[in-house]
C-alpha cells in the first residue's frame, strides 16, 4: 500500500520544495488513510524529543512543539528498535511501554513508529501514529510508515545538498584576520540574494570581521533588484560594525546607480580588489 499511495502522490511529491512541505504533505497522506488519530513526526537530539509537525484527527493527543526527555517517549524505542517499524498494538500490556509515563497519561491505545534517518546512519528522528483505542497495525501500516521514513530521509539529503550548493555560491573568503572578500560571480536570482544575506551576515560575526570587500566584476547581470539587494546588504553590515567597500563595479552598474543616487551614499568604493586591499593597509608586493 504505501509505494502505490506515493506513487500516487508523484507528481505532488515532485513539487515539494523542501523538508518541511514534505512533512506537511506526507502527514495528510497517512491521515487520509491510516485510520489513526494522530500522526506525527518527532526531532531527537538523544536528550530532549520534540514534535514538530502533528495532525490530529478527533482528538488532541499531541501539539506541535510537544518537549519530552527522549529516553521516556515511544520515539527513543522507535529509534532504538533499528530500521524497521515498531508495532506496539497495546501499550499498557507491552513491555516496552507499559511502565512509562507517557503510557499512564495516555490510558490506553496503539502505536507505530519508525526512525527517519541521514544518509551516513545518523538518526534525525521519527515518524509515528498513535492512537488511544486498540488497533490492528497490518502490513500494508508498516509498508506506509516504511515508505514515508525513506522519502523523508531522501528529502533532508536534498535539503542538505541544497543547503550545501547555496553557500558554495555565497563565497565569503577570510584573507587575513579582520578581513574577508565576498566575490560575486554568475546571475542573482532573489533566492539567491535572500541566501546570500543570511550566509553574509551569519559568518561575517562567526569571522569576527572588521571589513568586507564585495566584489561585483563577476556579476553577469545588473538591475534594480541587484542594485537594491546590495545596498541592503552594506546598511546591515555597518549595523554591525563592519565596514564594507565595494569593489569591480562596471560602466552600467555605475549608470544605473546615478539614478538613485542614494544606493551606495556613504559606502566607500574602489576601482578593483588591489586598491581595496591598499586602502584597508594591505600592500601587494611582486617578488
Amino acid at each position: 500500500m504505501g509505494s502505490r499511495i506515493m506513487e500516487s502522490h508523484k507528481k505532488t511529491l515532485q513539487k515539494l520544495n523542501n523538508f518541511d512541505e514534505a512533512a506537511d504533505t506526507i502527514l495528510r497522506m497517512i491521515g487520509s488513510i491510516a485510520n489513526v488519530n494522530t500522526v506525527f513526526i518527532a526531532k531527537n537530539n538523544n536528550c530532549t524529543n520534540e514534535i514538530i509537525k502533528v495532525l490530529n484527527e478527533k482528538d488532541e493527543l499531541i501539539h506541535t512543539g510537544d518537549k519530552l526527555p527522549f529516553d521516556q517517549t515511544f520515539c527513543s524505542l522507535s529509534v532504538n528498535h533499528g530500521h524497521r517499524a515498531l508495532v506496539i498494538e497495546d501499550i499498557l500490556e507491552n513491555e516496552l511501554t507499559k511502565d512509562l509515563k507517557v503510557t499512564k497519561e495516555l490510558g490506553s491505545g496503539s502505536f507505530i513508529g519508525i526512525p527517519i534517518n541521514y544518509e551516513n546512519g545518523e538518526n534525525y528522528g521519527t515518524i509515528c501514529g498513535l492512537d488511544t483505542k486498540s488497533i490492528h497495525f497490518s502490513k500494508d501500516h508498516v509498508e506506509l510508515f516504511e515508505t514515508a521514513s525513506s522519502l523523508l530521509s531522501y528529502v533532508l539529503e536534498l535539503d542538505a545538498a541544497h543547503k550545501e550548493i547555496t553557500n558554495l555560491s555565497v563565497p565569503l573568503v577570510p584573507i587575513t584576520e579582520g578581513v574577508g572578500i565576498l566575490p560575486m560571480i554568475g546571475t542573482m536570482t532573489e533566492e539567491r540574494q535572500k541566501r546570500m544575506t543570511e550566509v553574509v551576515l551569519t559568518k561575517s560575526q562567526e569571522l569576527a570581521l572588521d571589513y568586507i570587500v564585495i566584489d561585483l566584476s563577476g556579476i553577469g547581470k545588473v538591475d534594480e533588484l541587484v542594485i537594491h539587494s546590495f545596498s541592503k546588504l552594506t546598511n546591515m553590515l555597518k549595523l554591525l560594525g563592519i565596514t564594507p567597500i565595494i569593489t569591480g563595479i562596471r560602466p552600467e552598474v555605475a549608470i544605473q546607480t546615478t539614478n538613485t543616487p542614494s544606493i551606495f551614499r556613504d559606502i566607500t568604493t574602489t576601482l578593483n580588489l588591489e586598491s581595496a586591499l591598499e586602502l584597508i593597509g594591505f600592500r601587494l608586493e611582486k617578488h
